[in-house]
């Protein structure tokens, strides 16, 4: 078995991140051009408020991932730079704001996320269609995918979620079951999976998240995509974990790009129709493509 090279996070406190970690700064036109709406129109973005290494590349084509239901979390995931705390009111108005945007920008593939809203009763779940319907109504060539929180248990809230019209139903498990209680605290990971599960067996194409780095062997990666497969899994994406500020969990390494290739290997081996692998990947990364996933 060839051993492929990982960087420690005690040894990276003293160097440089490897090469493959490198990330253009967002700059250009159309990058202005999408800040400029994103700001007019008062959104967030999961682009912003997650800091994602990727929003330079996104944004420069004119895209973006757009956050409803407010930028407070009720959750705190050790991993997550959205801030945590008690949310204010949604603001009912929000989902025509972002599908007035959405049609502004012209985009033919957006995505849509939300933070936890767990005091909610129905976590959100009408706002979340109102605004899949709003988007569908103004752009109805535009296709889209939702990235959902866990609902926890809130079955009927899940339905209400993923009714819409949306192409692409994500819910991320973000990473192996037994790294759950530090990483996702207030999460489950049999719960993540039986959310995948019924919405697979809605008939919705389904697309999941884990983030490496956190201290995961091989072993419980290729679990987890065996769950995730058994759940009805049809698309896959695995990035590399990047610690947002000083208070967030610690790297535990940076896992080498052929390993991730070699994860996209068994991944499709195992029964994923598509994965999206590297350590730049984040749940968005070239989400256009997985709107074309068959899943036949």
């Amino acid at each position: 078995m060839i051993e492929l090279p990982v960087i420690s996070a005690a040894s990276s406190k003293h160097i440089k991140k490897p090469n493959w970690l490198r990330v253009k700064l967002p700059v250009g036109e159309a990058y202005a051009k999408v800040r400029k709406i994103v700001d007019e129109n008062k959104l967030h973005t999961i682009c912003e408020s997650g800091n994602c290494p990727n929003m330079g590349e996104c944004w420069g084509a004119g895209t973006a991932t757009f956050m409803i239901l407010g930028n407070v979390c009720t959750r705190s995931c050790t991993f997550c730079a959205v801030a945590t705390g008690r949310p204010l009111k949604y603001d009912e108005a929000e989902p025509q704001r972002v599908a007035e945007a959405i049609a502004t920008m012209g985009v033919k593939h957006a995505v849509l996320t939300s933070v936890n809203r767990d005091e909610l009763k129905d976590r959100g779940a009408e706002i979340w269609y109102q605004t899949v319907k709003l988007v569908k109504e103004l752009s109805p060539k535009t296709t889209i995918e939702t990235l959902i929180p866990d609902v926890k248990n809130n079955w009927d809230a899940l339905q209400r979620m993923v009714e819409g019209g949306q192409e692409v139903v994500s819910h991320n498990m973000e990473t192996v079951e037994r790294l759950y209680r530090r990483v996702r605290p207030q999460a489950r990971y049999a719960r993540s999976l039986e959310q995948t599960q019924r919405t697979y067996k809605m008939g919705k194409r389904t697309k999941s998240g884990i983030m490496l780095g956190l201290g995961e062997t091989e072993e419980e990666v290729l679990k987890a995509i065996d769950d995730l497969v058994e759940a009805g899994l049809h698309i896959l994406t695995l990035g590399q974990y990047l610690q947002p500020t000083k208070m967030h969990i610690e790297v535990a390494e940076f896992i080498h790009p052929d390993q991730f290739e070699k994860y996209k290997e068994e991944g499709l081996r195992r029964g994923l129709k598509y994965v999206e692998s590297g350590p730049l990947v984040r749940s968005s990364y070239h989400a256009e493509r997985h709107v074309n996933v068959s899943i036949d």
